[in-house]
C-alpha cells in the first residue's frame, strides 16, 4: 500500500508548524510506500526542509520506501533545496553550494567538533548577524545544547535534523533543529512520575535553570539560558514544538501554551533579527556594545 503526502507551502506560523504535526500523524499508520508530492507547495522555509528530511528518514527506518517526486517541485522551491544541500541529501542534487541557506544536514550521531564548525561558519560566521567573537563562542556553545538534548533526552533512533537560512528582505536570520525521538514532556513526565502533567506545564519546568531529567547530580535544565537572553535582546524568537505543547520566547517574555496538534518528537526553531547593532557580552560592553 502507497500514500501520497501532499505537501503544502509552509512558513513558520501557528498553522505551519500545525501542518508538519498532521505530515507527521499521516505517516503513522503502516505504509510500504510514501510518496512526496509538492504540486501544491510553493515556499518551504528551512523548518520543513529539517521536518521532512527527518520524516523521510523516518519512514526508511521502519522499513518504508520513500519517493519524492521531484517533477511536482516549483522552479523556486528545487532552487532552494538544491542550494541548502536537501536534493543532494536524497541523491537528486549537487552538493550543497555557498548561498542564502545554512546547509541541510544529518547527524546519526552527536559529533561536536563537526557541530561547532556548522553553527560557527555557516550560521553565526556569515556576517548577517554582528556579534563579538566572544558572544559568538557562546551563543554557538548553547545552541549545541540543543543537539546535545536530542541525542540524550531525545532518545533518537534516526539522528538529528537541521537547516537555516537567511531572508535579506525580511533581514532575518533562522535556523531549525528536529529530532523525532519520545520528546521534551515525555521525558518530564518519565522523570516526575506524572503520567498526567501538560505538555506546557512539562516545557515550562525544562525551561527552567537547574531543572534537568538527567541522573545523578549533574544539572543545567536544557542549557539554552544565554540564547533566551540574546533572542530576547536581539528581538528575535525562539520556538520550541514537542508532543501537543508550545514554548514561545521573544523580546515580551515566555510563553507555554497547549495545543490541539501533536507532534511526537521535538522542534526547535531559532529566529534572529540581522539589524547594525553590535551584540557583545556585558563584559566586554563599551559605547557601541548593546548586549
Amino acid at each position: 500500500m502507497s500514500l501520497i503526502l501532499e505537501i503544502p507551502t509552509i512558513n513558520d506560523k501557528p498553522k505551519d508548524f500545525d501542518c508538519l504535526s498532521q505530515l507527521w500523524q499521516k505517516v503513522q499508520a503502516e505504509t510500504e510506500e510514501v510518496i512526496f508530492d509538492f504540486s501544491r507547495c510553493h515556499f518551504l522555509r528551512q523548518n520543513a526542509v529539517a521536518f521532512l528530511g527527518g520524516l523521510a528518514r523516518l519512514i526508511e527506518s521502519r522499513g518504508g520506501k520513500v519517493t519524492f517526486n521531484w517533477e511536482t517541485v516549483k522552479r523556486n522551491v528545487c532552487a532552494n533545496l538544491k542550494q541548502n544541500g536537501f536534493m543532494y541529501a536524497f541523491n537528486a542534487g549537487d552538493e550543497p553550494r555557498q548561498g542564502n541557506s545554512i546547509p541541510y544536514r544529518e547527524d546519526l550521531s552527536q559529533d561536536k567538533d563537526s557541530l561547532i564548525y556548522y553553527l560557527a561558519e555557516h550560521w553565526l560566521g556569515r556576517g548577517w548577524v554582528q556579534v563579538s567573537n566572544i558572544l559568538k563562542t557562546v551563543i554557538v556553545g548553547t545552541a549545541c545544547e540543543i543537539y546535545a538534548n536530542a541525542f540524550e533526552h531525545g532518545k533518537t533512533d534516526i539522528g538529528v535534523f537541521s537547516c537555516g537560512q537567511y531572508f535579506p528582505r525580511l533581514r532575518e536570520l533562522n535556523l531549525t533543529v528536529v529530532d523525532f525521538g519520545v520528546g521534551i514532556p515525555q521525558n518530564v513526565r518519565d522523570f516526575q512520575k506524572n503520567s498526567h502533567l501538560p505538555a506546557d506545564e512539562a516545557l515550562k519546568w525544562a525551561f527552567q535553570k537547574g531543572t534537568t531529567t538527567r541522573g545523578g547530580q549533574v544539572t543545567g535544565g536544557i542549557g539554552l539560558d544565554y540564547l533566551k537572553q540574546f533572542v530576547h535582546i536581539n528581538k528575535g524568537k525562539l520556538q520550541i514544538l514537542s508532543h501537543d505543547g508550545c514554548a514561545t520566547i521573544d523580546e515580551n517574555g515566555e510563553i507555554y501554551e497547549n495545543k490541539q496538534s501533536f507532534f511526537g518528537g521535538t522542534l526547535v526553531n531559532i529566529t534572529l533579527l540581522c539589524d547594525e547593532s553590535l551584540y557583545a557580552l556585558d563584559f566586554e560592553a563599551d559605547d557601541e556594545l548593546l548586549f
